[in-house]
């Protein structure tokens, strides 16, 4: 969803943890494809991904511990609205200066064009 709505370059680093999910054949074929770099946490850091585990935590005590899904699909279309209708657009955060993920990204934009 991200690289289709995003469309970001060739050369992007795209930061994950130590998963196994992440050394899939797929994963790996995915980054190759559209010529992203991968990033992985360092072994045993918990604070090397911070800001993500920050996030799932958010989701899940805002959203996920509050409902009750019947299928993967429905959980899948209630997070994907939860984050591109409400955390992205709404939920102002103190660390981007009190600002929406989505004007933190416009200024960004603004300042870069």
């Amino acid at each position: 969803m991200a690289i289709r709505n995003h469309k970001p370059t060739k050369g992007l680093i795209v930061h994950s943890d130590r998963g196994r999910q992440y050394c899939s054949h797929e994963y790996r074929n995915m980054l190759e494809k559209y010529e992203f770099q991968g990033s992985m946490s360092k072994k045993g850091d918990c604070f090397d991904n911070a800001p993500i585990e920050s996030f799932w935590g958010i989701l899940k005590n805002e959203l996920v511990h509050h409902r009750n899904y019947k299928t993967r699909d429905e959980a899948k279309a209630d997070i994907t609205k939860y984050i591109e209708l409400f955390y992205n657009q709404q939920r102002i955060q103190k660390g981007l200066h009190f600002k929406t993920p989505n004007q933190t990204a416009e200024d960004f934009y603004k300042l870069a064009a």
